[in-house]
């Protein structure tokens, strides 16, 4: 009888052993879709806040470019570059919302997009937005959210704008200037993102460029240029006997301000091009990518000081300056791409072609107030190349990109500034470039404890008697 009443204990016992196996791999099945679906949100949750902080920071770039243009320009111009940058800005990210992004990134055929009106979130966000949590597993499928990829991108625009704002500083005219603004980031800017990042005919070639050498800083170089001959120099800029006047920068920390500030930026810039944060290999990445960018922008700070005085006939500390954006440049093609060796060498190389791209400009009598053609065009195309040294990227492709960008870039801007000249006219009187466009257009001097105003009003002529 004993015996009789331990095997039905046992049996007992073997029978709740079963149970509760079952009732742990029940509880398991239910809960692998969850611990699924709570891994895919804390994804989505890092990725998004990765893309909207990383962008904000790249906003703050449109401070540095306006500190370092208000300060490269003479007093009497700096507060119209602070009405320009301010403006470019939000015609960037207008312009960008209503046609850019869409012809950059949806339905790209190869060489465009979608020509559709605005942008917004996707219909599973909105739903969620709205209440409906089952709309949940919907959206973190995406990876990030939809407006804060638009948002990360569109800060990469106004950039690109900014560029061609101090080249032709102190005699543009402000809406020619910002009409031009309108077309460049509303179509020229979106078609090179088409070809590239949206998958287009270079990207199918294999065309690399991780966060824009060319796609952003030689479109903007390029676009720059064209809008240097057609405006032309600012008066007396270059001398009948081939020398060239001196104008000097107004305020020397003002412009190294701003290169801090870029600096900083460009962290943002090049570490948030990783496009994700949710995983250790992508935290490394990033890692590997900012140290990398700060390294290109030192070594390109030090060249160009070295090669200031061979180049230039002097120390220049605006070479110097310019030497980090050079870096900073070249070094935006290929971030992720070898050793920190390999990211001082490509910023080096960069700043001796920016260092002696200044000299050219000036040989060929091409007025770029800030120095932005060098350090954006004539880097970007290098930092571009530059992949190809350990990276494994085709030579000939590279080359293609880079000469296509530019055929495109180029040509449309100029056929842009022309016909913004035949219709409004470009370029300021040659009195307002003489006064200064603070005074003449906005009434409101960047320095009035130091520069005499002229009252329009008041009818005194300030001319010398003599």
């Amino acid at each position: 009888m004993i015996r009789n009443l331990a095997s039905a204990a046992m049996s007992s016992k073997i029978t709740g052993r079963r149970i509760a196996a079952i009732l742990v791999l029940g509880a398991a099945i239910l809960l692998v879709p969850a611990a699924a679906q709570a891994q895919d949100e804390t994804a989505f949750v890092l990725n998004t806040f990765s893309f909207l902080i990383w962008g904000v920071l790249v906003m703050w770039m449109c401070a540095g470019f306006t500190m370092l243009e208000s300060g490269s320009v003479r007093s009497k111009n700096a507060s119209m570059i602070c009405l320009k940058n301010i403006g470019l800005y939000s015609i960037a990210g207008i312009a960008y919302y209503v046609l850019g992004y869409n012809l950059m990134y949806v339905d790209v055929s190869g060489f465009i997009g979608s020509f559709q009106f605005f942008y917004g979130p996707s219909a599973a966000e909105t739903a969620l937005i709205g209440g409906d949590a089952a709309q949940t597993a919907a959206v973190t499928e995406n990876g990030y959210s939809v407006m804060s990829d638009w948002f990360f991108q569109m800060v990469f625009v106004a950039t690109t704008a900014s560029i061609v704002s101090g080249a032709l500083a102190e005699r543009v005219r402000l809406w020619s200037f910002f009409a031009f603004t309108a077309v460049l980031t509303a179509v020229i800017y979106p078609v090179v993102g088409a070809w590239t990042w949206g998958e287009g005919w270079l990207y199918a070639r294999g065309f690399s460029d991780f966060a824009g050498s060319t796609i952003v800083h030689s479109t903007g170089g390029w676009a720059a240029l064209a809008g240097i001959l057609v405006v032309g120099p600012r008066w007396g800029k270059f001398q009948r006997d081939g020398s060239v006047k001196s104008t000097p920068p107004s305020n020397i920390p003002a412009v190294t301000l701003g290169v801090f500030i870029l600096w900083m930026g460009w962290f943002a810039f090049n570490g948030g091009s990783v496009l994700e944060l949710a995983s250790a290999g992508a935290a490394v990445n990033m890692s590997n990518v900012i140290v990398n960018t700060n390294l290109a922008a030192a070594a390109g700070v030090l060249t160009a000081l070295l090669v200031s005085r061979p180049i230039l006939g002097r120390l220049d500390l605006f070479a110097g300056l310019n030497g980090a954006i050079a870096g900073l440049v070249s070094i935006t093609a290929g971030p992720d791409i070898g050793s920190g060796g390999r990211a001082m060498l490509v910023g080096a190389v960069g700043a001796v072609i920016c260092t002696a791209g200044l000299r050219f400009l000036e040989s060929r009598r091409l007025d770029d107030v800030v120095g932005a053609v060098p350090a954006h065009l004539f880097a970007g195309a290098w930092g571009t190349m530059a992949v190809c040294f350990g990276g494994d990227y085709d030579w000939f492709v590279q080359l293609t990109g880079v000469a296509a960008v530019g055929a495109f870039a180029f040509s449309v801007s100029w056929l842009v500034w022309k016909g913004l000249d035949r219709l409004m006219g470009v370029r300021v009187g040659r009195n307002v470039e003489e006064i200064g466009q603070d005074a003449t257009e906005l009434g409101l001097d960047a320095y009035p404890e130091f520069v005499l105003m002229v009252d329009p009003d008041s009818g005194d002529d300030y001319r010398d008697e003599d």
